[in-house]
């Protein structure tokens, strides 16, 4: 039987999906300009503004000299990283841990139900525990940059780097710097290639016939530390980088960290000469001249045919780059006379660079992107969401259906934790490597909250092309992420109600696990995914499932006391307990990351979202908190709270030169925050299915003449 019925209902659906998605009544919005006004220009050294290009599965990260030339002074700002999503050190586990050694046991429904948690036995649990936490972590590459002398042989120091002129074009991916030495000047122009983890470097300068100007490749060992650089210079004898000449103007060096490996090729133009001068220290040096040109592939497996050199790659960058501006979603604020409307265009447009080059690869991504590791590098899956459920708004769903395809590789693992805790389906991991384990954890392992991103991402992937290949293509995925929410569920004792039970922790991760039931959130995502997966068999012409309906029915509704949503159930000190109002106010994501639940009232929640505006301890909040209380407040009808919201003065909120998130000294970039923002700014633009006001986001007061095309409206 067909799956989708015949050619003309598909192009039906797909019609009535563009009707629903009403564009501007404005003009064509000219984007090149709009992208232009914001590119970067850095003037002096600042370790917080370095700039980074990439292509979404690597990235290279400069400092103010166009290159990694100060990396050590850079390392407790916006590090100076080269990270892919390809590139992973295990330490070997010559102990022999097993990660059931993190076994804690709970009872849930009258068995004992196995959690990946901290609370080791005795010494050897802790270890083991450490070891899994650890491992996989990802790796930095290396550290390419400028040997800079000075005329007395001394090395230029960050201090010594005079009218620094550092910038990021953000319409064609090129880094470019400019700065004297001793009066001597020094260019540099920087590309990633977009289908290639290769930069191409052009650096011209009098120094460089001088011998006073090379290019030094440094390579590390790994790291075991959850938020770090990554670089480790003082092993130099626990790993090894072989030099290989391939011909006059390449080479490759041979990269073994322990069980792991990767290869690095560099070509370069004209007559210089790379050399080893230490043990993983190599230096390109020139002959003649004042240029220096070269290109270095980063891969597992290398081959000998040459590289694309940096014309090449300028042309890849300039027509990758044009294509996704003119391809994405815009809007166009500098008709806007309100002054905090300058300050929205900065951010998304920064933002829409940062996630292209950090987030958009084939793995769901770190917190921290492709800089520095947080976390050890892994993902947390419960930002997924947040890292890229924006894409399919902004006119880029091809980035989900590459993530989503990761999902079918750790399937297997997400099976096997589910059997093993005795639930029907697939049970997602939390804090996870590209291999699928998930990593112990007192918190993450009873997070249920990432569970429905998978049905949310691939119902907008369906939208965006409703064809049976997506259909079929995602349809395991999404039943057995249903199956196990459904019987994640707890029927009470009349069978009606179905209530989400501890041990759990929900997304406000300060409540207890053991105490912890029907978080609000995560009831009204339970109700909206499942109803999602409903869809699904329907439009696979088969029949939808009794126990969903049985579930998605019988959810209770959130809790309130007061006028007021509570936490979680039967938390009456929701608002007067000082622990109860740090973290994420979750309960606001009940409706914004959501559309209205019939069981949600609609005043009662607008109450909600003035009570956590009022009374929240904001400084304990994070960078997506901001955009979720700001989805809110667009779909109760109140602009000004969500533009309160979302520009709120606070640490967590800072948007950096770069337009990186800050959030403290210890992350200093947050992708979250720039995924969540992009997500907003679309809802307050294009509104959500059955919105008919035209930029609900904003005040009707005059003052916001916004602009947009190319956006969806959400769900």
């Amino acid at each position: 039987m067909c799956l989708c019925g015949s050619k003309t209902k598909l192009l039906l659906i797909a019609l009535a999906f563009t009707a629903c998605q009403s564009q501007p009544k404005s003009s064509k919005i000219d984007r090149f300009a709009l992208v232009n006004r914001h590119n970067i220009t850095i003037e002096q050294p600042d370790t917080l503004a370095s700039l980074s290009v990439g292509n979404g599965d690597f990235a290279f990260t400069t400092d103010v000299t166009g290159l990694q030339t100060f990396y050590k002074e850079y390392e407790n700002g916006v590090t100076l990283g080269i990270q892919s999503n390809w590139g992973w050190h295990t330490f070997p586990n010559t102990e022999n841990y097993n990660v059931m050694q993190s076994a804690l046991y709970s009872e849930y429904r009258g068995r004992k139900v196995p959690y990946l948690a901290q609370s080791p036995k005795n010494e050897n649990d802790a270890r083991a525990i450490d070891y899994f936490r650890e491992n996989p972590q990802r790796l930095q590459l290396g550290v390419i940059r400028l040997v800079l002398k000075k005329a007395d042989g001394t090395e230029v120091k960050l201090v010594d780097i005079q009218n620094p002129k550092h910038q990021l074009n953000l319409w064609e991916g090129r880094i470019s710097s400019e700065f004297s030495v001793e009066g001597q000047p020094v260019k540099v122009e920087v590309f990633c290639h977009q289908k290639k983890d290769m930069v191409s470097a052009k650096i011209s300068s009098p120094l460089i016939k001088k011998g006073q100007l090379k290019v030094e490749w440094i390579f590390p060992y790994a790291v075991a530390v959850n938020t770090h650089s990554g670089y480790d210079f003082a092993s130099p004898d626990k790993h090894q980088s072989k030099l290989e000449k391939v011909g006059e103007n390449s080479a490759k060096i041979l990269r073994t960290l322990d069980n792991d490996h990767y290869q690095v090729k560099m070509d370069w133009v004209g007559q210089a000469e790379l050399a080893e001068t230490e043990k993983h220290h190599f230096v390109l040096s020139s002959k003649s001249g004042n240029l220096l040109e070269f290109s270095c592939l980063f891969a597992p497996e290398v081959t000998n045919e040459p590289l694309p050199a940096f014309a090449e790659t300028e042309t890849n960058n300039l027509e990758s780059w044009k294509k996704f501006w003119k391809t994405s979603g815009a809007v166009d604020f500098s008709a806007c006379t309100d002054p905090r409307a300058k300050e929205l265009e900065r951010r998304f447009v920064l933002s829409q660079y940062l996630t292209k080059i950090q987030n958009s690869g084939s793995i769901p991504p770190q917190e921290t992107g492709l800089v520095y590791n947080s976390w050890y590098g892994k993902a947390h899956l419960e930002m997924h969401w947040w890292h890229s459920a924006h894409f399919a708004n902004w006119g880029h769903p091809e980035v989900l259906d590459k993530q989503l395809e990761w999902y079918h590789t750790i399937y297997q693992k997400a099976l096997e934790t589910a059997q093993m805790q005795g639930f029907k389906g697939v049970r997602w991991p939390k804090m996870v490597g590209p291999e699928g384990q998930n990593s112990p954890s007192g918190v993450g392992s009873y997070l249920i909250w990432q569970q429905p991103h998978i049905i949310y991402m691939a119902e907008q992937l369906y939208r965006s092309n409703p064809s049976p290949e997506i259909l079929n293509k995602y349809k395991d995925l999404i039943f057995a992420t249903a199956d196990f929410m459904a019987d994640f569920a707890v029927p009470d004792s009349t069978g009606k109600v179905y209530n989400l039970l501890p041990p759990l922790i929900p997304a406000q991760e300060h409540w207890k696990r053991e105490t912890t039931m029907n978080p609000p959130f995560e009831l009204a995502y339970w109700h909206w995914a499942l109803g999602i997966a409903q869809e699904w068999h329907k439009r696979l012409n088969q029949p939808v499932d009794a126990h969903y309906d049985e579930v998605l029915n019988g959810l209770p509704a959130p809790y309130q006391e007061n006028g007021v949503y509570l936490g979680i159930a039967k938390a009456t000190d929701s608002y007067t307990n000082p622990k109860a109002i740090t973290d994420h106010p979750m309960v606001i994501g009940t409706v914004g990351m959501l559309p209205m639940w019939d069981k949600v009232d609609a005043e009662v929640m607008r109450a909600t979202l003035k009570k956590v505006m009022s009374n929240w301890d904001w400084p304990t909040t994070w960078g997506w908190d901001y955009p979720m209380v700001a989805m809110c407040a667009t779909r109760l009808n109140e602009p000004e709270i969500a533009l309160e919201a979302l520009l709120k003065d606070v640490q967590k909120n800072t948007y950096l030169k770069n337009g990186h998130n800050y959030q403290s000294p210890r992350l200093r970039i947050y992708l979250p925050g720039n995924g969540g923002f992009l997500k907003t700014i679309a809802l307050m633009c294009a509104g959500w299915e059955g919105c008919t006001v035209e930029n609900p986001g904003f005040p009707k007061d005059g003052k916001w003449n916004v602009k947009w095309e190319g956006l969806t409206k959400d769900f």
